[in-house]
C-alpha cells in the first residue's frame, strides 16, 4: 500500500498526497485546522480500498479521528476529487460542499439519472472514432462508478457567501470548462487559494466536450482563467503537482497554450475536411496509448474545434449517410 505523504504549509493548511490510479498516480488533498480543534476537508479523492486505508493511515498520523472532520468540501466532479467524499461523510458524519453545478455534472455522470456512459461513446462515434476505441471507452466509463460510490449528500456553496475554513472567510470563486461549476476557494487577506484542477502547474487541465454539458468548454475555460488570473495569489494550492507561486504567470501560459493549440488545428483544417477523429490523432496520438487518455484527448479536440467555429475560423458540416461529422476551414 501506497502512504499518503503529508506536507505542512502555512496558516494551518496540510497538503496530503493520496494515491490514485496512473497516469497522474496521486493527488492533492488538503486538509485546514480549524481553531476548536477539528478539521476541514478538500477534495478527499478517489474511493478506491487504497484509499480508505490512506486516509485511516493520514489520521492516525495527526492524532485524529473521523469526528474531527467538520466539514468536506469538493471543487468539482471529477473521481479524482469528488469520489471519496460520500464514504468519508458516512464515517464522519459531516457536510459535503460543492457548487450546485458540479453536483448536476456529479449526477449525470454517475447517479440515477445519469447519461454519460451512453452518450460520449455515441458522441465520439458521430465524430468518426472507430468502434474499437468506442468499446474501450464505454468499459472505461463504467469502471469509474465503484470510485464514486456512494454519493455524498450534498450542500451548496453560494458564489456570493464566503466559506468559512480555519476561522477565515474563503470567496468562491466559479469557473467551467474543466468542470463546469469548478469552485476555486480564494482567500484576500493572505493572497492564498485553493484552485483544484482551475490552474495547474507544469500539467494542462484537460479541457473538453461533453454531450449534454457545456457546449462551448474551451470559450468558459479562457473566460475562467482570465478571471483567475486578476486574483493577488501568493500561493496556489492545486488538484495536481506541488504548490505553486507564479499564478500570474501560469494563467498566461496556459492562454497561450490554447491559441496555439487552436491555430494547430485550424492549419489542419486548411487541407480539407476532416473529422473529430482524424483532428484528435494529429493534435495527440503520440500521446495517446489507453481507452483513459483517448476519452480525454477527443473531448479535448472537440472543445478546440467548436471554438474554432464559435469564432468563424471553421465549419462543421452534416455527415453524409453512414459517415461522420466534418469541420472544413470556413472559407471552404
Amino acid at each position: 500500500m501506497r502512504k499518503a505523504q503529508i506536507k505542512v504549509w502555512e496558516s494551518g493548511i496540510l497538503q496530503v498526497s493520496m494515491p490514485m490510479d496512473p497516469p497522474l498516480r496521486q493527488v492533492n488533498c488538503y486538509i485546514v485546522t480549524e481553531p476548536e480543534g477539528g478539521i476541514t476537508v478538500i477534495d478527499p479523492g478517489p474511493h478506491t480500498q487504497e484509499a480508505e486505508l490512506a486516509w485511516q493511515g493520514v489520521l492516525d498520523e495527526l492524532d485524529l479521528s473521523w469526528d474531527h472532520i467538520q466539514k468536506i468540501v469538493v471543487t468539482h466532479h471529477h473521481p479524482d476529487h469528488y469520489g471519496l467524499a460520500g464514504w468519508l461523510q458516512s464515517r464522519s458524519g459531516s457536510r459535503v460542499w460543492m457548487s450546485e453545478r458540479a453536483h448536476t455534472e456529479a449526477r449525470m455522470s454517475w447517479g440515477a439519472e445519469a447519461s454519460l456512459n451512453t452518450a460520449l461513446p455515441l458522441l465520439f462515434l458521430r465524430h468518426g472514432m472507430p468502434e474499437d476505441w468506442i468499446r474501450g471507452i464505454r468499459e472505461h466509463l463504467v469502471s469509474f462508478l465503484p470510485q464514486v460510490t456512494p454519493q455524498a449528500e450534498v450542500s451548496y456553496i453560494d458564489p456570493a457567501v464566503p466559506l468559512v475554513m480555519g476561522g477565515r472567510e474563503w470567496t468562491p470563486v466559479l469557473t467551467g470548462g474543466h468542470a463546469p461549476g469548478h469552485v476555486s476557494l480564494y482567500e484576500a487577506g493572505s493572497g492564498l487559494v485553493f484552485c483544484g484542477d482551475a490552474i495547474l502547474p507544469q500539467i494542462s487541465p484537460n479541457v473538453g466536450l461533453q454531450p449534454g454539458s457545456d457546449p462551448q468548454p474551451l470559450q468558459t475555460f479562457l473566460d475562467g482563467l482570465r478571471a483567475l488570473r486578476s486574483l493577488r495569489v501568493s500561493r496556489a494550492f492545486p488538484g495536481h503537482r506541488e504548490p505553486f507561486t507564479a499564478w500570474t504567470e501560469r494563467a498566461d501560459s496556459l492562454l497561450r497554450h490554447h491559441e496555439e493549440r487552436l491555430d494547430t488545428a485550424a492549419q489542419l483544417l486548411d487541407s480539407g475536411p476532416l473529422s473529430g477523429f482524424a483532428v484528435c490523432e494529429a493534435l495527440f496520438r503520440s500521446r495517446v496509448s489507453s481507452a483513459h487518455q483517448m476519452r480525454f484527448a477527443m473531448s479535448e479536440a472537440l472543445a478546440h474545434l467548436a471554438e474554432l467555429v464559435r469564432r468563424g475560423r471553421a465549419a462543421e458540416h452534416a455527415p453524409l449517410p453512414g459517415g461522420p461529422v466534418l469541420f472544413a476551414a470556413a472559407d471552404r
